[in-house]
């Protein structure tokens, strides 16, 4: 049986999709058995891809803001582990980023997820995380709407990207009504 600690040293020195990757292979995540909070994403960005830090851009910096919580608290690998659906950046394509490999998740996330058992709430962020987690053939935003319940332990969410800032002016409701519930359920378990 694997032990968590050479799992996640496999996981940082995989290569499986590097033909593909024309910036190379960075697998970028934080874990720990002990997380309570996981934030299950798409992929890297480019500036994550060249920092090594997840979430350490303006989509960074917006999910805190959703979340309530500090940088501090945000890369407490003990508090809240982040593991995208590909961990390497898939480059660029002609309307933003590519999707994730789709090598990645088959590979690593049922393993790594089988030793997270203190996590109370998933924050699935954009598509390739909800099809994953929620196997949803809803569009985002009904995915988004119809959770609403401060009961769910998977609580999809817009990908907090500048990008999306169009659908977040079209859909008031969601930082009016669902924020706060985020941020409480947050706050709950990390008291």
């Amino acid at each position: 049986m694997t032990t968590f600690k050479s799992l996640v040293t496999d996981v940082r020195s995989c290569t499986i999709c590097a033909e593909h990757l024309q910036h190379g292979v960075r697998p970028v995540f934080q874990v720990s058995e002990k997380s309570r909070i996981l934030i299950a994403g798409q992929a890297p960005g480019q500036k994550v891809h060249q920092s090594g830090v997840p979430f350490d851009d303006a989509s960074g910096d917006r999910l805190r803001d959703w979340m309530g919580i500090s940088r501090e608290i945000f890369y407490d690998q003990n508090q809240i582990a982040i593991l995208p659906m590909g961990f390497c950046y898939p480059g660029k394509g002609k309307s933003g980023d590519l999707p994730p490999r789709p090598e990645c998740a088959p590979a690593w996330r049922d393993q790594l997820l089988s030793h997270l058992h203190h996590i109370e709430i998933t924050l699935v962020i954009g598509q390739y995380a909800q099809n994953y987690h929620m196997k949803t053939k809803q569009s985002l935003t009904e995915t988004v709407r119809n959770w609403g319940s401060s009961h769910s332990k998977l609580i999809p969410l817009p990908h907090p990207s500048p990008r999306n800032n169009i659908w977040l002016s079209k859909n008031p409701w969601f930082e009016n009504e669902l924020i706060p519930i985020l941020q409480t359920r947050v706050s709950e378990i990390l008291e």
